[in-house]
């Protein structure tokens, strides 16, 4: 299994776009690959750069394991189609939160992608990241992540 995102590559700077500042949106993801007995996704966005300790930017959960990827921009909203779920993040909202770091070197961001042999984590919406964690302990049939970097 791979994730993939046609706006930015492993290990490569992520566009202005899709940080605090510039229009603060999700940028577009690629499942790729998933096991064949994958009932779902669910994907977590992490900085452990962050000068407090790893910083979670986004958490989201219950993607039908139909799906092959994400789209831009998706809506920070707690509950969207197809039952998909997000969590609250770092910046103590729900969806995605941009890259937006302090100055100094780059940050890494590190998007993980979970595929799942459950169709749903039981959790409620606006999960945070110990009950998400605790959800996708012993269902995980394959992960991936890819790295972006943002400085300012």
């Amino acid at each position: 299994m791979r994730i993939f995102s046609p706006a930015f590559g492993n290990g490569e700077y992520i566009p202005v776009k899709y940080t605090c500042d510039g229009e603060d949106i999700s940028p577009p993801l690629l499942f790729l690959e998933p096991p064949e007995e994958t009932k779902s996704f669910a994907l977590l966005v992490d900085d452990p750069d962050a000068p407090m300790g790893v910083f979670t930017h986004w958490i989201i959960y219950d993607i039908p394991g139909t799906f092959e990827g994400l789209p831009e921009d998706v809506p920070p909203a707690t509950e969207l189609e197809y039952g998909i779920k997000q969590g609250i993040n770092s910046f103590g909202k729900v969806g995605y939160g941009g890259p937006c770091p302090p100055p100094g070197r780059p940050h890494r961001y590190f998007f993980i992608l979970f595929a799942l042999d459950v169709p749903t984590l039981g959790i409620p919406p606006g999960a945070s990241k110990e009950e998400f964690l605790s959800a996708i302990e012993g269902h995980v049939l394959a992960q991936d992540e890819i790295v972006g970097l943002y400085g300012r």
